[in-house]
This record gives C-alpha cells, structure tokens and sequence, in this order.
C-alpha cells in the first residue's frame, strides 16, 4: 500500500492532523501506542476502522525514511 493509500492531512479533519486514510484515526495514536509497549493488534482492536495494511505502510515508510539517513 502506498502512502497516499494509508494516511492523509486535511484541513477539515482534526485540524489537518494526519489520519490514517477514510478515518478519524491520528497516525500519531498509532505511534503513541507503540511507545507505550502495545502490539499492533491491541492498536488495531481499539480502532477497527484502521486496516493493518495502513499500519504497515505506515510503519514501511518510516522504516525507509531512518534507514536512508543512516
């Protein structure tokens, strides 16, 4: 899944916050729960209008966005 498949900003949602894509779901709700130790799975049972293909887009993206800087 590309990029602009799993995630978008738009004004008129959450202040144009990022969301992951035909959600109200902040990508940073996604972050903030890895942080505090969560699996995908606990993240994806709270919010079921997330598809794991979003996470994982998400996550593939950063992934290459760290690695290309190291």
């Amino acid at each position: 899944m590309k990029q602009s498949q799993a995630y978008h900003s738009d004004p008129e949602i959450l202040g144009g916050m990022l969301v992951f894509k035909s959600t109200r779901v902040p990508v940073k709700s996604l972050f903030d729960h890895l942080k505090a130790g969560d699996s995908i799975e606990v993240f994806l049972d709270g919010f079921p209008s997330v598809k794991r293909s979003q996470v994982l887009a998400v996550l593939k993206e950063m992934e290459s966005e760290v690695l290309t800087h190291a």
